[in-house]
């Protein structure tokens, strides 16, 4: 055994994060219930829980009697290891117990400690700990794999199970068959030790007894406990495998990894180490093979009953007690026994023995007796016999035991091989078992095994190290250290040792770094003697190891053993481990520490003499003398760091820093040593003498073991001995180059000048004169000082030049600036993960200005070797890929702020040519790298309103009245609105002309004839023609306030109310229609507050968080809102929440029965499955519809709203589909004839137009192209329904049901046209929709006859128009000519008097058709805001408004003339649809205020539909014409609208909402990227080129509506204010799509110096603030051009940036004038700037020549401003270094070599004056 040697020096490291510490689970315990809940442990009495047996009951109750406090606290701290990266969250666990509770807690740095887990058992936790348990993976199939799963559990040991928790939240309970004196975690699970009951270890063994295991193992909670084996190490024939059956070896330490057990042999008092593996197959045969014996029964077989009542009475619940005369036997100390010692009966049953298996329950199960009985039982020899002291007779015979069942033995898992064993000690005096053990390692990653041995007060610690086949630990050398406690920091690979004298100490592995100095807190070395207790042994007698003669050994006798005499010896004592804290006197109360614990990653807990308990942090270390300067209290200075670094690294490389001037004057804060101290060789180590360089790593130094270099002699040379002195001249060029890197950056190049320092001694002690030149180049105030140079010479032998080391010294600037002369260059070297700048600035410009495209995409020295490669032209797509590949190596925009400007130039420069011409498809750190962070913004998806990066408020303006937020409009987006319609507040009057929920205003003013009563009659009835206004509102609100809300899903959804209440003038009285004085229809407000609902639903917004939980919720408490919850139902079906509700809701919802209800799901449910066929949904809608169900079926009593809302259904699910029997049902279904009996008399028209529409919705566009359905013969069934005939038989399932006729209606054999004509017609226009089929089209002609004209209503006039200009698609025109041709030539003549020709119906006739084309119009320019259309249905409106403003219009005329109205006002807001048209919203509130007379309620309805659909979405919506939103148009916009609330019989009401499927977000909001506001931007929109028009660019102002986008080809953001952006729609088609799905939010960016439009308009601030804000590199530029004339300059660096600006200008002006413009200087600065250096070189020069002559002929530079100013001409004007070239021309020329260079040196520069005079100003 050796003792550590080290260097003593006064160092002392401060210590971090000093706070007190409790354990948090303390605190907890007190609040916690504890086992007060536990009513079961408080009525049970403990001995009623053991068996009845006395001798067990006994033993229960003793339990409950305890002499000591019985809450005794214990805990541990480790590294959280929950599921994340243990780099990002760094956090501590604590497992605290205390009485019967267990609390596992979690804390960190930066959070509070919680609770993670907190656990409560039924008796005191004995011990607590963690465990990892392996259990074989299941698949999902049920196999097991090979691999195992880890379960991370917490073990609660109690006295009679043990109780284990996984983080899971599985929970076992593991019954103990035995007392357990302590429990340890392993790799492999528990290892539990037997307590050894009270026996005495010395008894000698019987013959006829072996003895019991004392180790036992269980790998899982399921598992079975089994005994461990040991497999001991010797050279005997007793190191067999073997039961581990020794009860003087007591266990000390567990390790998972390596998988270790610490062992202490209290006889012997020695340590031993073995490894803990899983036990081999012929162990486990070994262990179980038992040889013969003469005497015994065989094992498992009891002589008699007697033991076994014994033992099933023992191993109830808790382990038993073993009886006096059971002893255990001890086998030999020094030789394990041997096979033969004791004798064996070979076990019969070994043969049949079965495999361990788990139980299939983790509940407590009762101990089995052959469970536990085994572990009670010697495993090989008999047992005992009897109870009550008898033994077994040794004539016993195997008869006796047939009665009693035989036991299995238990299979071993685990064994344990002997790995080391510590040397015997002669000193049996005192105990040496070790209190702690550890693992730790040092910085070299050497790892020791340690043992703090508290009563010889010594840390020993055991290196050990891994075999060649890392099978093995060899433990080659044990080293001791003097300590009272330690414990081990693993993330800094050190220990904290606390001495004897109470000094803390700082070890990596053995070496000794420095003392710990925790504030507040004093070494208690000043006044041990008041602190520590005296022991009552004299120094002299203290038992010390065999080296105790040790200087350590001797300080702790003085320090830690005082002698009770200590008034004698205190003055004289003298301490080694002196700091400069013991001048100082301290007060007696001083606390000191006095053990460490729980250390955690480099935390670790001190506890202090007075009960209190501190945590203390230690810093990590990097090199021992750099730790100890570093951490000093106080802290060090950068440039004490920086000496340290060149004294250690010239030390290492054989200089002598005190003799260098420079270096001594480089004011160290402490003496100057070699930063590794000299150490003996430690004798144990083997092959200690190796050496190792060090280079980089400084953890691989500690690791050398040299002896200090000799005395330094008088002249300054090197010390070829010194370790590094080898490598000088390659880690010279590694520095150099790292010099180099220090360059292109703008953060560090003030470290570069400490630097240069140091490479200018290296460059001339290696005689590299170019090195040196380029240094005082550089920096030519600085290296002018340095003369003194050490010499080499003895030791350039053993100096290793490497091949990369060349004469000419690699300059960065020197090759950017060659690289932009088009020069050839050579690579340029770097170091890889070192001079990263470096590789990208070289391979940048490799890439851009040579022109090499492949600089990126090949290896990385391959184009480093290509960079030779002449000048190439630059193309267009490099600066692209030079983007890309800054990019890819994780350049950012910030990182190129600290390059130089000179060196950043053409990369900003590429920069700013890829911000001008962006793609939509780059990568997000493309775009913040060219500056684009709106591209970047836009990859994030984000939306107006989810978003809380984009601040658009979502709530309404502060200065909103309290009643307005209830109208439920309050969610448009004001920012957006605002922006669309700046100039006034049409937002604002919509809201009011939508608005139901407040009262309204009735004016009736009472004449004097009229009485009260009367008055009131006439307020009331008033009221009610206003009523038929507010009940209409809500159609149009829905379509107002589209997908503008996002609920909260803990809120229900705001329903504003439907109030049909007014208010009289002038007294403000309440006029309510439920007086009684006049007479309300029944069922009134039914749809209405149906309306209501679904207006209230279709504010949601389809990306909203709904499930169906919500939807739920939402359900109304009252019946009266059973209406408003079943359009909200609906509502959410149009918006595609539906598909959320659960299956059960729906069937829910159905068979409660109620009308409106199912109405809205089906149609809900429908439109959330548009066109799917889906047919769950088809079962659901099939129930509803009798057609589809069997004739033989049940009858159900479907009501008839709800069968027209199911057939729609079947034409929504179906949509495009042509499906074959769907078809069939619907086309018979519009002429379904009235009946049976009572059935299907009533509304026939609304279910016969039902039918139609979905027949239409089905084959929808599919024209003649019906697959499978020639046999229907649609086209001309449909043309019969239309024009009447004869009835056609009913196929086979409806002859049986109409085979009775109806008992109301008699139609006979032939077709009612009134019932099927429009059904009939729209299902034809739907199927030919688009078609151009003129055959079909002509069918549906007007009649060119006055006779024929007589026998069609004029309804069906419009709905003929309506689908034979829609079947002719492309020939409809925006423009009144189109319109008038579609009346026929009869009407449109002059009209003999003579002739008995009825003028009104020719009229009425000549307005039916108008409004039918006209609406057919406007479903051609749906969403397109054509000004043509407009303007054409504009004036169509004003001609019949002026036709009805005279006052001899009859009533009937009126009707006629309004509907017509209706209809060009509808067809108007489809082509305005979104864009809030101030004429068309003029028209809507001129019909809002018509409220007597004719204006019913459909009326209204329209007209506020048409102000929904004008204000789509609040803006943000508009319509599209594709197939599928014609189809909804159509359904929703039916001309013929309810007369009244309750009016269903031409058309259901709901259907109205199908327009919500017609719209499509098409509103582009540009949104400012950095101020995260919507703002106006201007876009250039492309047409795509068609038939009409030829390809058409316009220009729009965002926020703005797009056309559809198939019309489109380009959309583009055009400057000046904004960077442009393009999106291809030819390519980028779904992009723009996802864009307007996402509200639209399209991102820029302002340009720099340019205002938004809404501060500038007009653009005139921006010139303004262009010149304001312009701003340019060449500042810098002008400052080092002004310190040139002054002479001042004190390095060439702002020169090189200038020369490499102008060699770029020089480059683009080669090219020609077409290049100017790339550049980002202007043409006016750079030759200013270029001129004005070469006049103040050029006068420098004339003044000075001496001064060059000088430098020419080599000889020495003074010091001052000449020197500098010499550097700085050289540098600027690409003087290569020329101090060979006199003795290269000497020989050759009589002329003097100096003067011929310096006359070719004027040549040069004349020629670059002349090539500056020539450049354009």
């Amino acid at each position: 055994m050796s003792e550590v040697v080290y260097e003593e020096t006064a160092t002392m490291i401060a210590a971090g994060e000093l706070q007190s510490f409790v354990p948090f689970g303390r605190e907890h315990c007190r609040n916690h219930p504890n086992a007060f809940n536990l009513q079961l442990r408080e009525l049970q009495p403990a001995s009623e829980l053991w068996a009845s047996d006395g001798a067990a009951g006994l033993v229960g109750s003793l339990q409950e009697v305890s002499l000591q406090e019985r809450e005794r606290e214990f805990w541990q701290l480790r590294k959280g290891c929950k599921g994340v990266k243990e780099e990002d969250v760094e956090f501590e666990e604590e497992l605290y117990a205390a009485g019967n509770v267990v609390v596992w807690s979690q804390g960190s740095r930066a959070q509070a400690s919680s609770v993670y887990k907190a656990f409560t058992v039924d008796s005191p936790v004995q011990q607590a700990l963690w465990c990892n348990f392996a259990a074989p993976h299941k698949k999902n199939d049920g196999t097991v794999s090979f691999y195992e799963e880890v379960e991370l559990t917490v073990c609660i040991v109690q006295s009679s199970c043990v109780n284990v928790h996984t983080m899971t939240g599985k929970d076992f309970i593991s019954p103990l068959p035995f007392q357990v004196s302590n429990v340890w975690a392993t790799k492999f699970g528990l290892l539990m030790e037997r307590k050894n009951t009270g026996l005495t270890s010395y008894s000698t063994p019987p013959p006829y007894r072996e003895p019991l295991p004392t180790v036992f193992s269980m790998l899982h909670p399921l598992d079975e406990i089994a005994p461990v084996v040991c497999k001991p190490a010797g050279l005997f024939e007793g190191s067999r495998v073997q039961y581990v059956s020794d009860s003087a070896m007591k266990i000390v330490f567990t390790c998972c990894q390596p998988s270790i057990v610490v062992s202490y042999d209290t006889v012997q008092g020695i340590h031993s180490v073995w490894t803990l593996r899983k036990v081999t197959h012929d162990e486990r045969s070994t262990v179980l093979r038992c040889p013969a014996e003469p005497v015994g029964t065989p094992l498992g077989l009891m002589a008699s009953g007697f033991l076994t009542s014994h033992l099933r009475n023992v191993s109830r619940h808790d382990s038993p007690v073993e009886q006096p005369n059971q002893v255990i036997s001890r086998r030999s100390r020094i030789v394990t026994s041997s096979p033969g010692t004791h004798s064996r009966v070979h076990s019969p049953s070994i043969s049949n023995m079965a495999a361990l298996s788990r139980a299939h329950s983790p509940g407590m199960a009762a101990p089995s007796f052959s469970g536990v009985a085994r572990f009670n039982t010697s495993l090989h020899s008999s047992s005992p016999r009897g109870h009550h002291g008898l033994l077994a007779s040794p004539n016993s015979t195997i008869n006796e035991t047939v009665l009693v069942p035989e036991m299995e033995p238990i299979i071993p898992d685990l064994c344990m091989e002997q790995l080391w064993t510590s040397l015997f000690t002669i000193y049996r005096e005192m105990s040496s078992q070790a209190s702690k053990v550890f693992l730790t390692s040092d910085l070299c990653e050497n790892h020791y095994l340690c043992f703090l041995v508290e009563s010889h007060q010594q840390l020993r610690c055991v290196k050990f190290i891994e075999s060649n086949d890392t099978s093995q630990l060899i433990f080659p050398s044990v080293t001791t250290i003097p300590a009272k406690d330690a414990e081990p920091l693993q993330n800094i690979d050190a220990m904290l040792v606390l001495e004897a004298c109470g000094s803390l100490v700082l070890y990596t592995g053995i070496t000794r770094v420095s003392k710990v100095f925790v504030p507040g807190l004093l070494s208690p070395s000043f006044s041990l003697t008041n602190h520590l207790p005296h022991r009552s042994t004299p120094v002299e007698t203290v038992s010390t190891p065999a080296n105790a003669g040790s200087r350590h050994l001797q300080r702790l006798d003085e320090d830690a053993m005082p002698s009770p005499v200590t008034g004698l010896r205190g003055p004289n004592i003298k301490h080694h481990d002196a700091s400069f804290l013991e001048d100082y006197t301290f007060q007696p109360a001083t606390p000191y520490i006095n053990a460490l614990r729980d250390p955690v990653c480099n935390r670790v807990t001190l506890e202090l003499s007075i009960g209190t308990m501190l945590r203390i942090s230690i810093p990590e270390i990097v090199l021992v003398k750099w730790y100890n300067i570093y951490n000093a209290p106080g802290g060090p200075s950068a440039h004490t760091e920086w000496s340290l670094f060149v004294t250690c690294f010239m030390t290492l490389m054989g200089y002598n820093t005190e003799r260098l001037t420079w270096t001594r004057n480089l004011h160290f804060e402490m003496p100057l040593s070699p930063v590794i101290a000299a150490k003996k060789a430690r004798p144990s180590d083997g092959g200690s003498d190796e050496v190792c360089y060090l280079s980089v790593s400084c953890c691989d130094v500690l690791e050398h073991n040299y002896q200090a270099s000799s005395p330094p002699s008088p002249s300054l040379k090197l010390d070829s001995s010194a370790p590094l002195f080898p490598h000088i001249p390659a880690l010279f060029y590694v520095l150099h180059l790292l010099y180099q890197e220090l360059q292109l950056d703008e953060l560090q190049r003030a470290r570069a000048s400490s630097l240069v320092c140091l490479l200018q001694q290296l460059a001339r002690d290696l005689q590299l004169e170019e090195y040196v030149d380029l240094y005082w180049r550089d920096y030519p105030s600085i290296i002018s000082g340095f003369t003194e140079s050490c010499l080499i010479d003895q030791g350039k032998a053993y100096l290793i030049r490497p091949s990369f080391l060349r004469p000419e010294p690699p300059c960065v600037f020197s090759w950017l600036s060659s690289c932009l002369r088009g020069e050839e260059s050579p690579p340029f070297p770097y170091l890889p993960g070192i001079c990263q700048r470096t590789r990208l600035l070289v391979v940048s410009y490799a890439l851009y200005v040579i022109g090499d495209e492949n600089a990126t995409s090949t290896d990385v020295s391959k184009y480093l070797a290509k960079l030779s490669a002449g000048f190439a032209q630059r193309t267009l797509p490099l600066f692209l890929k030079n983007c890309a590949f800054f990019t890819g190596l994780g350049f950012t925009l910030k990182d190129l702020e600290s390059v130089p400007f000179g060196v950043a130039l053409p990369i900003r420069e590429a920069i700013y040519r890829c911000r001008e011409q962006p793609c939509s498809d780059w990568s997000e750190e493309v775009c913040l790298l060219i500056g684009r962070q709106d591209l970047t913004k836009q990859a994030h998806k984000m939306t107006l309103a989810k978003s809380k990066a984009v601040s658009l408020s979502l709530e309404p303006p502060a200065t909103t009245e309290p009643d307005e937020e209830e109208d439920g409009m309050s969610d448009i987006v004001q920012e957006v609105t605002g922006l669309i319609w700046s100039q006034d507040l049409r937002v604002q009057e919509v809201r009011r002309l939508l608005q139901s929920s407040r009262p309204v205003r009735v004016s009736v003013v009472q004449l004097p004839e009229v009485s009260d009563h009367e008055y009131i009659e006439e307020k009331e009835n008033k009221l009610l023609q206003l009523c038929q206004r507010t009940m209409a509102l809500p159609v149009g609100r829905g379509l107002f306030t589209l997908f503008s809300y996002h609920p909260v899903p803990t809120e229900p959804l705001p329903v504003p109310k439907l109030n049909l209440t007014g208010r009289a003038l002038p007294r403000n009285t309440v006029v309510d229609l439920n007086s009684g004085n006049i007479d309300v229809p029944p069922n009134m407000t039914s749809w209405p507050s149906f309306h209501n609902g679904v207006a209230a639903g279709l504010k949601i917004a389809p990306a909203s968080q709904v499930d169906s939980a919500w939807i739920a919720y939402n359900k109304p408490k009252s019946p009266e809102l059973a209406n408003e919850y079943a359009g909200f139902l609906m509502a959410l079906g149009l918006n595609g929440h539906l598909t959320k509700l659960a299956t059960l809701n729906i069937h829910d919802y159905l068979t409660k029965g109620h009308e409106m209800t199912s109405i809205g799901l089906l149609l809900g449910v429908s439109s959330a499955k548009l066109g799917t066929m889906d047919m769950s949904i088809t079962r659901l809608l099939g129930i509803h519809i009798p057609a589809l169900l069997p004739p033989t079926s049940t009858e159900l009593d479907v009501p008839h709203n709800v069968q027209v809302a199911a057939v729609i259904g079947i034409g929504l699910v179906y949509q495009g589909t042509g499906h074959r029997h769907n078809a069939e049902v619907l086309l018979s279904e519009i002429g379904r004839p009235p009946g049976p009996e009572m059935e299907y008399c009533t509304d026939r028209e609304s279910y016969s137009l039902a039918a139609g529409l979905a027949l239409g919705m089905v084959c929808l566009g599919h024209g003649s192209n019906l697959i499978g359905m020639t046999d229907l013969n649609v086209p001309e069934q449909l043309y019969q329904y239309m024009v009447g005939g004869h009835r056609r038989a009913q196929a086979g399932a409806n002859r049986e049901r109409h085979k009775s006729p109806s008992y109301q209606i008699k139609e006979g054999d032939t077709i009612n046209v009134d019932v099927t004509c429009p059904g009939a017609t729209l299902a034809l226009a739907m199927i030919y929709l688009k078609t151009n089929n003129r055959s079909i089209a002509d069918w549906l002609k007007p009649p060119d006859t006055l006779f024929l004209l007589d026998f069609i209503k004029p309804e069906f006039l419009l709905l003929r128009t309506l689908a034979r200009c829609i079947i002719m698609w492309d020939e409809i025109l925006p423009n009144t000519i189109w319109v008038k041709s579609n009346i026929p030539q009869i009407m449109r003549g002059t009209f003999d008097p003579s002739e008995d020709i009825n003028m009104e119906t020719m009229a009425q006739a000549q307005d039916y058709i108008t409004a039918g084309a006209c609406l057919a119009l406007g479903l051609r320019f749906a969403g397109s805001a054509n000004s043509d259309a407009f303007d054409c249905l504009y004036s169509l409106a004003r001609t019949h408004m002026t036709i009805m403003s005279f006052a001899g219009t009859a009533a009937h005329t009126f009707y006629n003339l309004q509907t017509c109205l209706s209809m060009i006002l509808l067809a108007m807001s489809m082509v305005m649809s979104g864009t809030g048209n101030l004429k068309v919203l003029q028209l809507c509130r001129f019909f809002h205020k018509r409220t007597g007379g004719e204006m019913n309620y459909g009326f209204h309805m329209a007209h506020h539909m048409a102000l929904g659909l004008l204000f789509l979405g609040g803006g943000r919506y508009t319509l599209s014409t594709s197939n599928s939103a014609i189809a909804a148009l159509l359904c929703a916009l039916y001309p013929h609208f309810p007369a009244h609330s309750t009016d269903n019989r031409y058309h259901l009401q709901a259907l109205r909402h199908l327009a919500v499927l017609a719209a499509e977000p098409r509103l582009l909001v540009p949104v400012d990227v950095d101020s995260l506001k919507p703002c106006y931007a201007l876009l250039e929109v492309t047409y795509k080129e068609t038939k009409w028009y030829d390809e058409t660019t316009v220009e729009l102002m965002a926020p703005t509506l797009l056309p559809e986008l198939q019309l489109l080809k380009r959309v583009k953001v055009k400057g000046p204010r904004y960077w442009e952006l393009s999106v291809d729609l030819s390519k980028e088609t779904q992009h723009l799509k996802s864009i307007l799905l996402r509200d639209g939010v399209l991102y820029v960016k302002l340009r720099a110096g340019q205002l938004p439009y809404k501060d500038d308009p007009q653009g005139w601030k921006s010139l303004v603030a262009t010149t304001v804000n312009h701003r340019s590199s060449g500042v810098k530029a002008f400052k080092a051009v002004s310190a040139l004339r002054r002479g001042d300059l004190l390095q060439t660096f702002p020169l090189w940036q200038l020369r490499l600006v102008v060699e770029l200008w020089d480059s683009r002006m080669q090219r020609g004038p077409a290049n100017r413009r790339d550049t980002l200087l202007t043409s006016e600065f750079l030759p200013v700037m270029k001129n004005a250096v070469d006049a103040t070189l050029d006068s420098w020069l004339k003044e000075n020549n001496s001064v060059l002559r000088t430098y020419m002929k080599g000889e020495a530079l003074s010091k001052d401003t000449q020197s500098i100013m010499l550097a700085c001409f050289l540098v600027y004007r690409s003087i290569p270094y020329l101090k060979n070239a006199h003795t290269q021309l000497e020989g050759k020329t009589n002329i003097r070599s100096h003067e011929t260079a310096f006359v070719l040196l004027h040549v040069n520069i004349q020629h670059a004056v002349d090539s500056i005079k020539n450049l354009p100003l």
